[in-house]
């Protein structure tokens, strides 16, 4: 943009609120003078929930003045794109052609994501006492310790309590874990401070024995001279001349765990697999009809179109080759009115997958015009259908998701929590969004947030099921946006734990991340 050298680049970061597409100045990264391919080392720290549509907007411009006003600058290009999609790509890198100038080739943008890791630590620690004063009037002590963390402004946090080790003045407390940001919130030097009481059955007062302070620094040293800490009462320091302390408390171990998070798998090439299945039988009403479930109206989406389009919007940025197989159930086919509990909404059994969601509501809206609503309504078929899938592959690279939409009177329960069952021990997890205003009894069950799910006698092995109303998200005020975003938060807000749990029963480790991209040598330019 400049006459006489190259643009002076500068890139400006923008989010969106949930609810108002609003675009907010997030931050600027550095001006880089001269140069037509900027690396800019500014990064900018967002918060990012797997759950959310976190919408991103990255303007670049050629800096001409020291003004912070955009507009006194020249723009060289736009790029949108959501966190997840930049998570989601191939080693957390996306590439994007810039654009926002009618008819002129911007050039390209590179973003980056890493995930912060000095919230993944944990540490297990296990202390003993030594000589701990004596309480009691009959017995010894029963102690235990308590842990707080230091806060900016000086004031303490519990973070940690142990057991108590009942009527012992040199107590061994078992190893417990704890993560790093609880006991000094990734700070090392912070103080950390703990006190030994002495614990009564009443509970309301237990005799306080003594405290010590101590580091995350010191403590990470591990078992060494450096580690025995003496007891002090300050009261009794205060009046006796030769207190020395109350006893002393050791560390017998500490070692560091790197929890291997959500992210870790993406980066590292795991791929979501996202089907969906919708319910085609005659309890929905008349599609025809305005009082339909599935009524198609020219002027917004019905409930099963929304539901659909909140989750799939969010989970496709977990998918590369962003085709997703879409089943139905409870219908009569064509020709020959056969009813199916497990059809293709696109009519090719054999390859069910559709072009995005975009391609997922077509053939949803197909498939309503060729297809006659009927019954009943049956779960397992399509349940199973995603576990034969998910079965051939354990190993860690895919893990399948299955959002199944219905109005709720399920008539093969039995089947239906035996397939859960079943597919409980599978890379898979099912999410449910009741439409319509049925009682969804039945689906609560299913979801074994209260009580585990079990098919004769035999028990989930890992909870795997989210319900969801659909009705508990209608907004009265209108706004679809938000409250859409709020459906699709509840329903995926439990989908990373439900795929580490997985992960971590099967020992399955996340592959190493692609090898970080270096931008091709620019060529020598010479003067003739």
């Amino acid at each position: 943009m400049d006459t006489f050298s190259k643009s002076d680049p500068i890139c400006v970061l923008y989010t969106q609120a949930m609810g108002n597409k609003e675009w907010r100045e997030f931050g600027r990264t550095e001006v880089i003078d001269n140069t037509l391919n900027p690396d800019f080392v500014r990064k900018f720290i967002l918060d990012y929930f797997f759950e959310e549509r976190q919408n991103l907007r990255l303007d670049l411009y050629d800096v001409d003045s020291k003004s912070a006003n955009l507009s006194k600058h020249d723009f060289l290009g736009q790029a949108h794109c959501t966190l997840g999609e930049i998570v989601g790509s191939l080693g957390s890198r996306l590439e994007k052609p810039l654009g926002g100038i009618p008819g002129k080739k911007c050039g390209t943008i590179i973003v980056k994501a890493e995930e912060l890791n000095n919230c993944r630590e944990s540490v297990m620690m296990q202390f003993c006492g030594n000589k701990l004063d004596k309480k009691d009037f009959f017995g010894k002590s029963d102690p235990f310790l308590v842990f707080y963390r230091s806060n900016e402004d000086g004031t303490f946090t519990i973070c940690h309590k142990t057991e108590v080790v009942k009527n012992t003045l040199n107590p061994v407390w078992q190893a417990f874990k704890i993560p790093v940001r609880a006991l000094c919130n990734g700070d090392y030097d912070r103080t950390i401070k703990v006190e030994v009481y002495d614990w009564d059955r009443d509970g309301s007062s237990h005799d306080f024995i003594g405290e010590f302070s101590t580091s995350y620094r010191e403590l990470s040293r591990g078992q060494s001279q450096f580690n025995v800490y003496e007891v002090v009462n300050p009261k009794k320091k205060g009046k006796k001349k030769k207190y020395l302390n109350s006893g002393t408390v050791t560390l017998l171990s500490f070692l560091v765990d790197i929890e291997v998070t959500f992210l870790d798998y993406i980066k590292g090439g795991t791929q979501i697999n996202f089907t969906v299945a919708i319910d085609f039988t005659a309890s929905n009403g008349n599609p025809a009809q305005p009082t339909s479930l599935h009524y198609m109206s020219p002027y917004q989406l019905n409930a099963y179109a929304m539901a659909l389009k909140a989750v799939g919007e969010i989970i496709q940025d977990y998918d590369s080759d962003k085709m997703f197989p879409a089943l139905g159930f409870g219908a009569k086919l064509p020709p020959d009115g056969r009813v199916s509990h497990e059809f293709a909404l696109n009519g090719n059994p054999q390859n069910p997958y559709c072009d995005g969601i975009d391609g997922v509501m077509e053939a949803y809206y197909q498939t309503l015009k060729s297809v006659q609503l009927y019954g009943p309504t049956n779960f397992a078929p399509v349940i199973n259908h995603v576990a034969r899938y998910a079965a051939s592959v354990k190993d860690g690279s895919q893990y399948f998701v299955l959002l199944i939409i219905t109005d709720g009177v399920i008539t093969d329960m039995a089947l239906t929590k035996e397939a859960i069952v079943n597919a409980s021990s599978l890379p898979m997890s099912i999410i449910i969004v009741g439409v319509g205003p049925a009682e969804f009894d039945a689906m609560v069950e299913l979801d074994g947030d209260e009580i585990r799910l079990s098919s004769r006698g035999r028990f989930a092995e890992r909870d795997i099921v989210q319900f969801v109303p659909f009705r508990d998200y209608i907004d009265r005020s209108g706004n679809h946006v938000l409250s859409m975003a709020r459906l699709a938060k509840d329903v995926l807000a439990e989908i990373p734990d439900q795929f580490l749990s997985y992960m971590r029963t099967r020992g399955i480790k996340p592959s190493p991340a692609p090898p970080p991209y270096t931008p091709p040598a620019q060529p020598i330019q010479t003067q003739i």
